[in-house]
């Protein structure tokens, strides 16, 4: 096997072994989402795959004897002669550097949206929770309870009296 291909394979191996596929598909929320994340997991694993199988084999060694007998050592000859004169050039990577540290700048705007993205998670849930309490608590409560917990709207209402403005 070439080296670059063997690199690929084993790159690919590694990526395939790091990627949490059951994380990433508890946070969908759409079934239009689910169906896309399946058809990305499929295409990935099918060219995984092919990278495992296809890449990772060495190929079969050439018989040259058996050649020698059927056709004749002069021609056979020939052949092993330009052959064995092919050299493969080595795989040299020059996207990785052009892209390695635009992904790493991606790498990081991401952690920053994913920590923007929890908090606000985190106030819309507890504004969620004091909703649900308020509509809990509204047959019941009285207006000061509820000008304990919004002293700005109290004030507004306060000033609106004292300047003797009643809305007209």
């Amino acid at each position: 096997m070439s080296g670059a291909g063997k690199k690929i394979t084993d790159v690919a191996f590694k990526a395939s072994k790091n990627i949490d596929w059951d994380g990433m598909a508890r946070l969908l929320v759409t079934d239009e989402a689910r169906k896309e994340f399946a058809t990305l997991r499929r295409a990935f694993d099918e060219v995984n795959s092919q990278l495992q199988t296809k890449f990772s084999q060495e190929p079969e060694p050439i018989e040259w004897e058996y050649y020698r007998r059927g056709i004749g050592s002069r021609l056979v000859d020939m052949y092993k002669e330009a052959y064995d004169s092919i050299e493969i050039p080595k795989y040299v990577d020059k996207v990785t550097p052009q892209y390695k540290p635009k992904f790493d700048s991606l790498l990081v705007e991401l952690k920053e949206a994913e920590e923007k993205s929890v908090k606000e998670s985190e106030r819309l849930e507890k504004e969620i929770a004091e909703v649900q309490d308020l509509k809990k608590k509204l047959s019941t409560m009285t207006a000061d309870e509820y000008f304990e917990k919004h002293p700005d709207l109290k004030k507004k209402f306060d000033d609106e009296i004292r300047n003797d403005y009643w809305g007209y």
